[in-house]
Parts: structure tokens; C-alpha cells; sequence
């Protein structure tokens, strides 16, 4: 029941970063920051919780997110051709190369995991996405603000959402060192 509730959480959170892909507010000192990334800064810690279930859940939720974000853009939202292959593209960049750190260091602690992980995927992610989608479409000074603000956002988004169980549970009571930080973790 758990993994459906992160499955879910996960397709809905790649859904929603989709909607609002193209929709930005300006934050001073850090340029565009776009308000799907809010919701794509979820995507790699809820990726990280999912393995805890194992690789072939993992590679299950990347797939549903690619094809939520196919389904949606294509049929749904009829999305310009180059938000949609820039979308896939990051989405499929980014989680696999997420995907392949988390793993190598599945032996370290939780929080070491999705930040090596996240170092790697959020700019690569922010990166593709901003290139495939606005090359050509922006300047090259709007999309290097966009990337710039893209990567920072997500990361401290992302890093939050990371802490947030154990900010609540060291509230109720003290955790033990060696406490499981997602389903099957024995770090």
C-alpha cells in the first residue's frame, strides 16, 4: 500500500512539474525560476524513497513518468513538440543518472544518497530541459537564469523534502543512528 502512495506521489509530482513547465516567476538575485520546478524538486526524493523497493520498482516509476508526461503533453495539454522531447529527455537523463548514484552509494546513509544523487540529476535535469525546450525560443541570458534559479530551487526543495520526516519524528522523540530512512534500507 505504502509503494502505491509513493508511486502515485511521484507520477502526480512529474504531472504537476509538467503543467506549469512553461509558467515562471522572477525571484531577485536568481533570475526566472520556473513553478514546475517546485513540483520536479519532489521528483528525486520521492524517486529515492521508492528505492527501498528495490531497482525494478524505480525503473517502473521512471517509466510511468514518461509515459504520464507523453500521455499528458501529447493528447492532453498538446504540448509544442520541443516541451515534450525536452521533457522526456530530462526526465529520462536525469532519473536514470539520479538513479544510478543513489545506487552506488546504497551502502552510505540516506541523506549522503539523495544529496550525491540530487548533485548530479538537478543540474543535469535543469540543464536538458531548459536547452531542448527554449533553444531558440529565449536568450541565451534568460535560459542561463533559468538554469541558475532551476538548480538552486530544486535543490533546496529537494533537500528539504529529504529532512522533513526526520524533523517531525526527532520532534516526538530521539532516532536511533541505525533507523531506516526508507522501506528496506539497512544503511
Amino acid at each position: 500500500m505504502l509503494r502505491a502512495l509513493w508511486l502515485a506521489a511521484y507520477v502526480c509530482a512529474i504531472l504537476l512539474a509538467n503543467v506549469f513547465l512553461d509558467s515562471f516567476i522572477e525571484l531577485p538575485w536568481f533570475g526566472l525560476f520556473s513553478i514546475g520546478s517546485i513540483f520536479f524538486a519532489a521528483v528525486f526524493t520521492l524517486r529515492d524513497r521508492l528505492h527501498g523497493y528495490g531497482l525494478p520498482t524505480v525503473y517502473a516509476a521512471i517509466a510511468m513518468a514518461l509515459l504520464v508526461t507523453t500521455v499528458y503533453g501529447q493528447f492532453i495539454a498538446h504540448l509544442a513538440p520541443r516541451f515534450l522531447l525536452a521533457s522526456f529527455a530530462a526526465v529520462l537523463a536525469g532519473e536514470l543518472a539520479d538513479t544510478a548514484m543513489f545506487q552506488r552509494l546504497r551502502h552510505r546513509r540516506w541523506h549522503a544518497r539523495v544529496l550525491a544523487s540530487n548533485a548530479v540529476s538537478v543540474p543535469l535535469d535543469s540543464t536538458a530541459f531548459t536547452l531542448l525546450a527554449f533553444a531558440g525560443a529565449m536568450s541565451a541570458y534568460d535560459m542561463a537564469q533559468i538554469i541558475y534559479a532551476d538548480v538552486i530551487g530544486k535543490f533546496l526543495i529537494a533537500t528539504a523534502l529529504a529532512w522533513l520526516p526526520f524533523i517531525q519524528i526527532g520532534r516526538r522523540r530521539s532516532v536511533p543512528a541505525a533507523l531506516p530512512a526508507c522501506p528496506g534500507d539497512v544503511s
